[in-house]
């Protein structure tokens, strides 16, 4: 064997895909076998796991290759394995629905980071709602999209960001005209 073929495993591919979790149960076990046999793929894995840990907290929409690199993947597997390019799937985005939360406060979910207790969130209130008093378990931000808010005795219009800070209290949040804004607060809150 050539000192070039000494370095190299005939299961290394494996030992990729072993790496990225992209293996069944079943040819897991059969990868973990194998690499704690062979030095070159435990290397391998070594080396490739410190990259794809890079990659977790990535947002999958950045590793998603774009739609022309997907086409073109297509049309090379079609080549290869004689059958017609399956084209990539379509991306379809779908809105979150509005629920009613209470008489006159509707809410519609936009994100949600349970790792740090905070979601964000579109709130609608109808003329004359009010929110209960609450407090904040973490910092709470509103941008204010359209009519009018009341947060205690200050007024907000379309445009205007309140702050809360961790531990504040809102005793009176209400609406006269309705209002619609973005919300990003604490999972954690607490309703009087």
């Amino acid at each position: 064997m050539s000192a070039a073929g000494s370095n190299h495993c005939a299961q290394s591919e494996m030992t990729c895909a072993y790496a990225v979790r992209a293996l069944a149960g079943s040819e897991a076990a059969a990868a973990e076998a194998h690499i704690a046999t062979c030095p070159h793929c435990r290397r391998e894995l070594e080396s490739l796991r410190r990259l794809a840990d890079r990659f977790v907290s990535w947002p999958a929409d950045v590793l998603r290759p774009a739609a022309s690199l997907q086409a073109r993947l297509a049309l090379r597997i079609a080549e290869d394995t004689g059958e017609p390019p399956l084209p990539p799937p379509a991306r379809r985005w779908s809105e979150p629905d509005w629920e009613q939360v209470s008489p006159g406060i509707e809410c519609k979910l936009l994100a949600t980071d349970a790792e740090r207790e905070r979601v964000s969130m579109l709130v609608r209130l109808a003329p004359g709602a009010s929110y209960p008093a609450h407090s904040h378990a973490g910092v709470e931000e509103l941008h204010l999209l359209d009519g009018e808010l009341w947060i205690d005795e200050r007024k907000l219009v379309p445009g205007d960001y309140n702050y809360g800070a961790p531990g504040d209290s809102d005793e009176r949040v209400w609406s006269e005209t309705g209002c619609t804004c973005v919300l990003v607060t604490s999972t954690r809150d607490t309703l009087r």
